[in-house]
């Protein structure tokens, strides 16, 4: 059993992630990431409010000491549009929830503000963390979410590498390309060699995956994925488990590339650099190859 977020749930949103996290609930695709337009949490479901709870979170000192969950019971008519079993609840974390039990939300519903949660990187910016559970499954729990896919296509981008850094943030930098074909209107993303369009932590998280695949977003196990010229992934059920790899910033290794799905303007390619220093305006080429000791990123 699966869900599929139907596409009007990402209204409000700029940018989206299936697998851009080292958190076991994002393995396989069993969760989606929605990034918002302006710091709302933005309800991309349909129902009724469960109940909202404040939890701990780990202590980073760019971050809220705690975060927060909304669990709502979802609309059968909802569930009908997104192939899930009726009874299927919805969690919503990162979000301060300013609705209570009780309330009834539409998709589009303005559930709170976003918090910085120390359950994400410092060069990872809010949003919403969305995941389902059946409707027999506990909805406290941190693990058994449901998989995930999204009922919208994603613009494969391809890119040689080269862009300009436009933006530096104090662990990461962002460059001026690839440049979106649309913005405002389709979702693209970095495409791979073979012209699919990737998702995730390359290749700081042990895996990622592809914006695709069949109804329930799983992938064809013949499925690999070439970047810049390497190998840098194949198949693992829903997503990519990335090959030993490094990510190199004018021939220098860096963490790694953040990967996501997005129709903003403000698209480009993010570069996770916490120990290299790269200045405005200055010209960077990225290449991938292989690794005898890759950079992997856990969730502590």
């Amino acid at each position: 059993m699966s869900v599929t977020l139907p596409l009007d749930s990402l209204d409000g949103y700029r940018r989206f992630s299936r697998f851009n996290s080292p958190y076991p609930a994002h393995d396989d695709g069993r969760a989606v990431d929605l990034y918002p337009e302006a710091g709302r949490g933005i309800s991309p479901v349909s129902g009724v409010v469960r109940e909202t709870r404040t939890v701990g979170c780990p202590d980073r000192p760019y971050a809220a000491s705690e975060d927060h969950l909304i669990v709502v019971d979802l609309d059968d008519e909802w569930c009908r549009r997104a192939g899930a079993e009726p009874g299927t609840v919805a969690r919503v974390l990162h979000v301060i929830p300013e609705v209570s039990p009780g309330d009834r939300v539409a998709v589009g519903d303005d559930l709170g503000p976003t918090t910085r949660s120390g359950f994400f990187g410092q060069w990872v910016d809010d949003h919403v963390h969305l995941g389902f559970r059946a409707p027999d499954a506990s909805a406290l729990r941190a693990s058994g979410s449901l998989p995930v896919a999204v009922d919208v296509a994603v613009e494969p981008v391809p890119w040689d590498g080269c862009g300009t850094v436009i933006e530096r943030g104090p662990t990461h930098v962002l460059l001026d390309a690839p440049t979106h074909p649309d913005p405002g209107g389709t979702f693209a993303a970095l495409a791979s060699d073979e012209g699919v369009p990737l998702d995730g932590g390359l290749a700081h998280y042990a895996g990622g995956g592809v914006f695709g695949g069949d109804s329930a977003g799983r992938l064809d196990e013949r499925t690999t994925a070439t970047l810049f010229g390497t190998r840098v992934g194949a198949a693992d059920g829903r997503g990519l488990a990335w090959d030993p790899v490094d990510v190199l910033a004018n021939g220098e290794r860096v963490v790694g590339l953040s990967l996501f799905a997005a129709r903003d303007a403000g698209y480009g390619a993010k570069v996770v650099c916490p120990d290299r220093e790269f200045e405005i305006g200055e010209a960077v080429s990225l290449g991938v190859v292989p690794s005898d000791d890759p950079i992997r990123l856990g969730a502590g």
